[in-house]
């Protein structure tokens, strides 16, 4: 299983963007999905979380600018970030646990990442 992460970019202060992520390969439902960011000379920080019934968690500071939704029938999770800031600018990277096929089992996946670049 890949996750493919989309959406990134160059986008003004205060500009919005709509990242998204879907897995590509054999599996049997996917469960948890969530978003994480890292910024130059940052760890990865979590940014939101989702369930596959709904559910959502955000990170600190985290719920009043971005979104987290997803999609089941087309197996994509969304991160609408909104009032985008300068300090918003990082690497984005989905994570979903997964279901596999074999024998049921469920592993953490993480996508790539996308590059969003947010100008003063």
């Amino acid at each position: 299983v890949q996750l493919q992460a989309s959406g990134g970019g160059l986008v003004q202060a205060g500009g919005s963007l709509r990242l998204a992520c879907a897995p590509s390969g054999a599996f049997v439902r996917l469960n948890d999905m969530g978003w994480y960011r890292q910024g130059p000379g940052n760890q990865r920080e979590f940014v939101a979380r989702i369930s596959s019934g709904g559910s959502k968690i955000y990170g600190d500071s985290m719920n009043d600018r971005f979104t987290i939704s997803r999609d089941n029938a087309k197996n994509t999770v969304y991160l609408q970030a909104d009032n985008l800031k300068p300090e918003d600018s990082a690497v984005y990277y989905c994570s979903a646990d997964v279901v596999t096929p074999y024998q049921m089992t469920v592993l953490n996946y993480w996508g790539q990442g996308t590059l969003v670049t947010v100008s003063s």
